[in-house]
């Protein structure tokens, strides 16, 4: 199997990391027979193996999540100061990090959303957006006693427009 293209972030390839897996979990004997190999098989327990590949898995998501940050964050790079809360500018980006995040939990059969892809999520949001709600006008509900009578208004109202209906329809059929 070849090996990852990045260095320096811990991404080891697949091979490696399952020959590590088996090292560790003393499935690999120097001079060990089939047979024993068979018998452990047989009697180990199947949640040990699933733990294991949950691990895998999970470092593998994580691996592919931190891929996903580095891509975005060489996005952002040419994208202005003044141009970060403009959303035409931003979606792109945005949109693909959150692409990758998710594409990568499907490839894996992870969950998503998770925990891990919502911190990405987040931190994009600290370290760049912080500052886009202070420019634009905040909305805010309105006081319970005028969103109180805005919802009884139109209720209110329906009744007495459909009794005046009926009145003025029993009105005009009195007269030929």
């Amino acid at each position: 199997m070849a090996p990852c293209a990045q260095t320096g972030s811990g991404c080891l390839s697949r091979g490696l990391l399952l020959l590590w897996a088996l090292l560790g979990r003393g499935l690999c004997h120097v001079g060990a027979e089939a047979e024993g190999f068979r018998q452990e098989a047989r009697t180990s327990p199947p949640a040990a193996v699933y733990n294991w590949t949950a691990q895998l898995v999970e470092e593998m998501y994580t691996n592919e999540t931190q891929r996903c940050w580095e891509l975005f964050v060489e996005l952002m790079r040419n994208v202005k100061a003044s141009q970060l809360c403009e959303w035409k500018v931003i979606s792109r980006p945005y949109s693909w990090l959150q692409a990758c995040l998710e594409n990568g939990a499907d490839h894996l059969h992870y969950g998503y959303p998770n925990a891990l892809a919502e911190r990405y999520i987040f931190q994009s949001h600290h370290r760049y957006f912080h500052n886009c709600s202070s420019g634009s006008q905040v909305f805010f509900d309105p006081p319970e006693d005028v969103l109180l009578a805005m919802i009884i208004a139109p209720i209110c109202l329906i009744p007495f427009l459909v009794t005046l209906v009926i009145w003025r329809s029993k009105d005009s059929k009195a007269q030929p």
